[in-house]
């Protein structure tokens, strides 16, 4: 299991200034096209197997053998978010399988400089399901995730309890024609009220995150040894909460997100 220390902390701690400048820097100057779109969604939106959360190891109450429980859509606030990011790779040689076990080898390198992954259990080695991380964000940011599966061509990540958000998130790569195709699609709704709050009404937290997974994207295509065609797509699409036909969960109004 990896663990981390206080001087590791501190050391993520002290680059977070430094990586929101540089990511801040880069996303103003950013000649990369982003094709963005938001609109209403349907129930089509929900991830499979949302109904059956609750089933699930650490779905309820304590996570599995004492472990942190998995932070279950019903107990997010707001709407659900049902958000892909796709770029089209050209140029690589590298098959989808292996661009995403080097995806998951260097993740920190994928990732923005203000977001640091961090094993907290499991192999220091591939991911693995069960496996838990923390990604260390600035101020109240940390987010732990559960590796919920691994697959030859994808990897799904669910939160956990504390986490910023309530939901999941896969990313994945796929032939496309002569080309790659690299995609991370999650489906999520606010932590609670007040990252409701950042996210649906501020906007703020929608924009870093938007910010944070299209760098990302980016980064995937450099580590392919390819070169990203036509930018990247982005797609936003909410859904009120709870969705058509389920009950609602106590205390947790359905909303749709603030214009704009």
């Amino acid at each position: 299991m990896t663990g981390e220390n206080v001087p590791g902390r501190a050391a993520v701690v002290a680059r977070w200034p430094l990586g929101l400048a540089v990511v801040s820097w880069r996303y103003m100057w950013r000649t990369t096209p982003l094709h963005r779109s938001e609109e209403p969604g349907s129930p089509a939106d929900l991830p499979p197997g949302w109904d059956r959360e609750a089933d699930l190891p650490g779905g309820r109450g304590a996570g599995p053998a004492g472990r942190p429980a998995q932070q279950l859509l019903a107990a997010g606030s707001g709407p659900l978010l049902h958000r892909t990011y796709a770029v089209r790779i050209t140029g690589s040689a590298l098959s989808p399988s292996a661009l995403i076990r080097r995806v998951e080898d260097r993740l920190n390198w994928a990732s923005p400089e203000m977001a640091v992954f961090r094993k907290t259990r499991g192999s220091d080695e591939e991911l693995r399901a069960g496996d838990e991380l923390v990604v260390r964000m600035p101020g109240p940011w940390d987010g732990p995730v559960r590796v919920a599966s691994r697959g030859s061509t994808s990897f799904r990540l669910v939160t956990l309890e504390g986490h910023l958000e309530a939901g999941q998130i896969e990313f994945r790569a796929e032939p496309d024609g002569d080309a790659l195709r690299f995609e991370i699609e999650s489906w999520a709704r606010a932590g609670d009220r007040l990252a409701d709050l950042l996210y649906n009404r501020l906007r703020l937290a929608k924009e870093i995150q938007l910010n944070m997974w299209t760098h990302f994207c980016l980064r995937a295509a450099d580590l392919s040894g390819g070169r990203p065609q036509g930018g990247v797509t982005i797609r936003t699409r909410w859904l009120a909460w709870p969705p058509p036909g389920q009950p609602a969960v106590a205390g947790q109004a359905g909303q749709a997100p603030a214009a704009g």
